[in-house]
């Protein structure tokens, strides 16, 4: 009798976390990390602080959850997401200081921070300007080349990350619409967020099993996907996130901590 090995594809769930400020609710943090693989946690500079990161990394030692820095311009009035103009230098201490402040933390708990996420007008900026997306590269894998790197799809950053033969995770966004050239679009337009539970999941399901980006015009653009975020600061995120968590598993994906991906080991 013959028997056929079926290879399961992998894919992560990520999500931003530890996020309390006068812009978003944490309250959600502990319901989510028993559904996303990685969390992705505010370092202090946009939002966040000791005690939301001790929270983030203890239960997400309890739930298996790998730990990511989520670093972003220090600007806590705006959410780190309004642009910033800083020389490489400044962009590079920016990033050392945020990893180191969640590593001394995580140290505590016997765990390590392995993987880093760009927040907000940072990542956006990364994501368009390749002399940023290097930098950025470059910074990350001098403090360790072992960290993964989670950048957005079909951006500059996975460009400047391959060139730097990083390690590299490329993410989709559930929650997110896509212009026709691969960008997210702006939330300043009225289509930018799937709020809706149910659209959320079967936009990511296309986008997995296509390996392709779905536009809100209905074209499609091939890319990379190893990993889907999920954005801790919307009101529908935790049933988005359970939604699209037993959809993946219904069609057959293995969900893993990005450092447990078969990739990366």
């Amino acid at each position: 009798m013959l028997y056929l090995r079926i290879n399961t594809m992998e894919i992560n769930i990520n999500c931003d976390l530890g996020e309390k400020s006068k812009h978003h609710s944490n309250i959600h943090d502990p319901d989510l990390l028993e559904i996303v693989n990685s969390a992705n946690v505010a370092c202090g500079f946009h939002a966040g602080d000791e005690e939301t990161m001790n929270q983030v990394i203890k239960i997400s030692k309890k739930n298996g959850v790998s730990i990511g820095a989520h670093p972003s311009f220090n600007d806590p009035e705006n959410f780190g997401r309004e642009r910033m103009n800083l020389s490489s230098k400044e962009i590079k201490k920016l990033i050392n200081d945020q990893y180191e402040i969640l590593q001394n933390i995580a140290s505590k708990y016997g765990e390590d921070v392995t993987h880093i996420k760009p927040h907000g007008a940072l990542n956006n900026m990364a994501c368009e300007d390749i002399d940023l997306a290097t930098t950025l590269a470059k910074t990350i894998k001098e403090i360790d080349r072992d960290l993964i790197y989670l950048v957005p799809t079909g951006s500059k950053m996975e460009v400047a990350a391959k060139k730097l033969d990083m390690k590299i995770a490329c993410e989709i966004f559930a929650d997110r619409n896509y212009e026709d050239n691969g960008n997210l679009v702006s939330r300043k337009k009225p289509h930018a967020l799937i709020t809706n539970p149910e659209d959320a999941k079967k936009h990511v399901l296309k986008m997995v099993k296509t390996q392709s980006l779905n536009c809100h015009s209905g074209k499609q653009i091939p890319c990379e996907i190893d990993s889907v975020c999920i954005h801790g600061d919307n009101l529908s995120s935790l049933e988005t996130a359970r939604s699209i968590k037993e959809n993946l598993v219904k069609n057959g994906l293995e969900l893993k901590p990005l450092n447990n991906m078969k990739k990366f080991i």
